[in-house]
């Protein structure tokens, strides 16, 4: 594994720390972090909030030259997210009538600042 790969994975593990605990600050409870997904991938943060069951997808960048961590989230990766979320939810066996929602969690993590943290609650629906 190359030092940009090795560098890009631990950007995204240390941007998934910081979004695990905003979403655990406002009350979110943990079900599954990384929850592999066979080929497809995985997903990133399984969390229940009230009566729904969220799947968030966490983006982070160290600026925004070529856009936000939230624009990377186009329709194709949207598609992924939605057809993993589907898998998760037959493997656990979750029922049919669970409300379920997709959030997205952008992390801009400067090498020499504070992290921002761009939250998008419910950024898109299965029929996107």
């Amino acid at each position: 594994m190359s030092f940009c790969s090795r560098e890009r994975i631990e950007l995204g593990k240390e941007g998934e720390a910081i979004a695990l605990k905003f979403l655990l600050d406002k009350g979110y409870k943990l079900i599954a972090r990384n929850y592999l997904v066979s080929h497809w991938g995985e997903i990133d943060l399984v969390m229940q909030d009230s009566n729904y069951l969220v799947f968030v997808e966490v983006r982070t960048k160290r600026n925004t030259i070529y856009g936000t961590p939230l624009e990377t989230v186009n329709h194709e990766k949207r598609r992924q997210i939605i057809k993993m979320a589907r898998i998760y939810m037959t493997k656990e066996n979750v029922s049919p009538d669970t409300f379920c929602r997709f959030d997205v969690v952008g992390i801009i993590l400067p090498r020499d600042g504070k992290p921002q943290i761009e939250y998008c609650k419910d950024a898109f629906i299965l029929g996107d």
